[in-house]
């Protein structure tokens, strides 16, 4: 398992005092890929920048065992200028949440319940007792400062003690002061978009 799919697991296994956004959950999914590609030599975190490290076989069983890691290994940009880290968890974030909910699925470490008197409605995706989640759960339970830190980036729990951010090197750092950012931005974004609805709804009642 990936820090991606850990993440994706605590968001859905953990009570939290609010639904997680998508688009947030997204961001800090992409994140959580760019932090695991540095850990495997995929990358390189230089400052802000992502430079490429060693070339990641891919294929059906790719060298991070992981068909989205692998492919998120794959769109790294090989060439100067290299990208950001803010431009990587825009650009690769884009709909990360489905698609590592669908890889979940197809595993059978996710389950669509159905009413049986209403055969064809899908209920909430629910988490089978699997290896994977317990796994994940093991590495909640421990504190493990990435993947609080990303957990909390999406509103699941309170940010970790300020100690917590010794415990991880100065590239992840980067990446998820980098989410926090992001984040906050696209909350940003919602507000504004949410009070231009609202008074485009009050000049409509005003006619």
């Amino acid at each position: 398992m990936t820090t991606p799919r850990d993440l994706l697991i605590v968001t859905m296994d953990v009570e939290s005092g609010r639904p997680v956004e998508q688009g947030d959950l997204s961001l800090a999914l992409a994140g959580a890929e760019l932090i695991d590609l540095a850990d495997a030599g995929a990358v390189v975190l230089d400052g802000d920048g992502i430079l490429p490290g060693d070339r990641v076989p891919l294929g059906e069983q790719g060298a991070l065992g992981d068909h989205l890691l692998d492919e998120a290994a794959a769109s790294v940009v090989r060439e100067a200028p290299y990208e950001s880290v803010e431009d990587w968890l825009w650009r690769r974030g884009r709909g990360l949440s489905a698609a590592y909910l669908a890889a979940l699925t197809a595993d059978g470490q996710v389950t669509r319940p159905r009413h049986q008197w209403i055969p064809f409605r899908d209920d909430a995706p629910a988490l089978t007792d699997s290896p994977a989640r317990r796994r994940a759960a093991g590495r909640w339970t421990s504190d493990e400062p990435v993947l609080a830190f990303l957990a909390a980036a999406v509103g699941v729990h309170e940010e970790p003690a300020e100690e917590a951010a010794g415990r991880v090197d100065d590239a992840v750092v980067t990446v998820l002061a980098a989410v926090n950012d992001a984040v906050r931005e696209l909350e940003a974004v919602r507000q504004r978009r949410s009070i231009e609805e609202a008074a485009f709804d009050n000049i409509w009642r005003g006619q």
